[in-house]
């Protein structure tokens, strides 16, 4: 996969493509990242890539040719990398205002060859530039933050994780939170017992089966506890309903 990112500060990146789980993508030739300064592309001698808005109010508004034209640069870079005019680039803006990021959508942007992150700053960027270069706005969260690089690397993060090859269990991302719409089961390594507390017996006992239906029973648990709201969402299995009626047989026992 092809990533390029636009910026105001390059520099930020740095550190995420040289560690960890990013660095090992870019090694195994998974991840082909580059980060772009938007201000290259400013053609004033001070290089300005802001303005004040139109009408008044607080704050500033990146201008829309530096932009736009850092956008298609990338486009058009992209698509000689690719050695095909037919290749197409997914130009993503991070935006409050955007689709909320969730795992699905991770999934499809993962399957994508070339993806261009737009990092804003201030106040906003001009809306032409969101109507005319933009094909996705996309949100990490109902919160507003300084600027777009650190949403950004979020969304490259969770993409990158499900490129294949990239993790080292390649059944990580399969059993994980949210990959059939349930948290992820509860997780015991050594010691045995820790500050009184004993990992559960059925972990230890070599019994596949077992396990497996304990985690299955953890991670409904542990949905229901943290987000009955997925469970709202997606419904109950046949295997899900039979083990609440266990569990409300046991309630009732209770008293």
């Amino acid at each position: 996969m092809q990533i390029r990112v636009l910026t105001l500060f390059p520099e930020l990146f740095d550190g995420f493509w040289a560690n960890g789980m990013i660095k090992r993508a870019v090694a195994v030739g998974r991840l082909s990242p580059e980060t772009i300064n938007i201000r290259s592309f400013a053609t004033d001698r001070h290089q300005v890539t802001d303005d004040r808005p139109y009408g008044g109010g607080a704050g500033m508004v990146m201008k829309p040719e530096p932009l736009a034209a850092a956008i298609r640069q990338a486009r058009s870079d992209l698509k000689r990398a690719s050695g095909s005019e037919a290749a197409d680039s997914t130009a993503i803006f991070m935006s409050p205002q955007g689709r909320l990021l969730n795992q699905d959508l991770a999934r499809q942007l993962a399957g994508q060859d070339n993806l261009i992150f737009v990092c804003g700053r201030y106040e906003g960027v001009d809306e032409r530039v969101i109507a005319s270069d933009i094909d996705l706005e996309l949100s990490i969260g109902e919160y507003v933050l300084t600027g777009g690089e650190v949403a950004a690397m979020v969304v490259i993060d969770a993409v990158t994780r499900l490129l294949p090859g990239v993790l080292g269990n390649a059944d990580s991302t399969q059993v994980e939170s949210f990959s059939d719409h349930r948290l992820e089961n509860a997780h015991y390594t050594r010691p045995r017992e820790f500050e009184g507390v004993a990992a559960p017996e059925v972990l230890l006992s070599g019994n596949h089966q077992a396990i497996d239906d304990w985690r299955r029973e953890s991670a409904l648990v542990r949905t229901l506890l943290k987000r009955p709201d997925l469970l709202r969402r997606q419904g109950l299995t046949t295997t899900e309903k039979a083990i609440l009626r266990r569990w409300r047989r046991e309630w009732d026992h209770l008293d």
